[in-house]
């Protein structure tokens, strides 16, 4: 999962770039990078860390142009370093750079076609690479004399049909504008926005509505299921639905976890969608345990708080917060390495004991993923003194690999593959597990756009909407897990040693 944004704007536009990065640095804390146009040269600088640690004003002065893209990234595959930064940029045809959200599932197939029939050489591991040297290729194919948007809209059409899995990206085409366009299956969101300039109207495409809102930007709507946007130097924007576009099926766990609450996505209130959330819990355990004899409510800050307001106030007990956070710590989930994943929790969540003490608490999150994060916080609550902790699920049980850009690649990386609910409540040490059932959680999302008739929720059910080639689950556990990643940095310090 990563965050995207691309401006076509009047005036210099990388301080909007790299406010608009420390919006959506909720969606990758490994890297970022900016790549901006000033004529015919495009100016990149990316590195590994914070947005506020990768840019220094001496860098931010050298991104000059008006037009430009900015990424920041959550490493799902490749290597975790600053070579995987992106935007990636390739010099023919034109000049482009790109960034990318998601995860192509055929990168096998694409690597090998590449090489033997595009004649293109790939310096990384990445598939966000892997998109830029396919889209480059067929703009290639391309051959007019000046570049149009139908001619881009037709490369676009070709990539559609080449490449699998999830995706939305921007590219900046160096002479001629910004491109933005999304998956067949609409799986990875993306946004369209536009402002009144002093010079005219200026367009940004983003990940989600809330970098639009923040940079003054008015939300225009989401993009389609295989659309794609380009806006021109001049600041004309065309678009194009391709015939490759399939029916709506956009992600499920961006309402449960990666955006913003103050986003929209899919026209779906990420805010609201939570709140119906904690309200479907609570009918579940009222449902479940009419006379439960739970006292006080404690979410795990900060994306679990709006689930837990409304579970809190329709099982008529007490709402308290019980654990602060450090906000100088990044969210765990997304941290590579189970090691680093461990030690953060301690470092990044502390319990006020008073909330705890000699009380039957529940303690609500969004999900469980790995569950080391839910072990540590049921330990913590014990040590303040809870009678018996409880622990709710806003989301149902991770037992399936996800494989459109989340990290969940390995079964048994994953505490509910394999295991029923008990298995799992005796494994995290809690004295009662609650998960959402899968159905509660697709009305809570689905209320808020009654149009949408599907979501991708392969990470619950199993069941993946592009497909899924023998073998290629396989071959992500090989590539993703923290076993092969921890063999990876090994032997990359190892050669640096030498």
């Amino acid at each position: 999962m990563c965050g995207i944004i691309g401006i076509a704007g009047q005036g210099a536009v990388a301080p909007a770039l790299y406010d608009a990065l420390t919006i959506l640095q909720h969606r990758g804390q490994d890297a970022a990078g900016i790549a901006t146009l000033d004529g015919y040269q495009i100016k990149l600088h990316k590195g590994s860390g914070l947005v506020r640690d990768v840019f220094a004003p001496e860098q931010m002065a050298d991104l000059t142009g008006r037009v430009g893209i900015g990424h920041v990234r959550y490493p799902t595959a490749g290597r975790d370093d600053s070579s995987e930064s992106q935007p990636f940029y390739v010099n023919s045809p034109y000049g482009i750079a790109l960034g990318h959200n998601g995860n192509l599932t055929n990168t096998r197939e694409l690597t090998q076609e590449l090489f033997d029939s595009d004649r293109r050489h790939l310096n990384t591991r990445s598939d966000s690479e892997l998109l830029l040297n396919v889209l480059a290729h067929e703009l290639q194919k391309q051959t007019p004399l000046r570049l149009e948007a139908e001619h881009i809209f037709t490369a676009v059409d070709r990539v559609y049909q080449r490449c699998e899995g999830a995706y939305s990206a921007i590219a900046l085409i160096c002479g001629h504008g910004v491109l933005g366009f999304r998956d067949p299956f609409g799986i990875r969101p993306m946004v369209l926005g536009y402002r009144e300039g002093k010079k005219g109207k200026e367009y940004a495409i983003a990940s989600e509505s809330v970098a639009l809102d923040v940079l003054g930007f008015t939300l225009l709507r989401d993009l389609r299921p295989g659309e794609s946007v380009f806006i021109s130097l001049e600041g004309e924007l065309y678009s194009h639905v391709s015939d490759s576009r399939k029916e709506l099926t956009p992600c499920i766990f961006e309402y449960v976890y990666f955006a913003r609450p103050d986003s929209l996505v899919d026209d779906i209130s990420v805010y609201k969608a939570r709140l119906r959330m904690g309200q479907a819990l609570a009918r579940k355990i009222i449902r479940e345990r009419p006379d439960h004899d739970i006292d006080v409510v404690i979410p795990v800050p900060d994306t679990s708080r709006t689930a837990a307001l409304p579970l809190a106030y329709d099982l008529n007990v007490k709402y308290r917060e019980g654990f602060i956070k450090n906000r100088y710590i990044g969210r765990t989930f997304i941290m590579p390495g189970q090691k680093l994943r461990k030690k953060s929790v301690r470092q990044k969540l502390n319990a006020i004991d008073l909330e705890f003490r000699k009380k039957n608490v529940l303690i609500v999150d969004d999900s469980i993923v790995r569950g080391t994060t839910s072990k540590k916080i049921i330990q913590m609550a014990r040590e303040a003194g809870a009678r018996k902790v409880y622990f709710a699920s806003a989301s149902p049980p991770v037992r399936y690999p996800n494989i459109y850009g989340i990290d969940m690649p390995a079964p048994e990386e994953l505490i509910a593959a394999g295991r029923n609910e008990q298995e799992i409540q005796e494994e995290l040490g809690a004295d009662w597990l609650i998960y959402q059932d899968l159905p509660d959680l697709i009305t809570a999302c689905r209320e808020g756009n009654e149009l949408i008739r599907q979501f991708d929720t392969s990470c619950f059910s199993g069941e993946y909407v592009t497909g899924v080639k023998d073998g290629y689950l396989e071959h992500l556990r090989e590539q993703r897990s923290d076993k092969a990643k921890k063999k990876r940095r090994l032997k990359s310090t190892a050669q640096a040693v030498v």
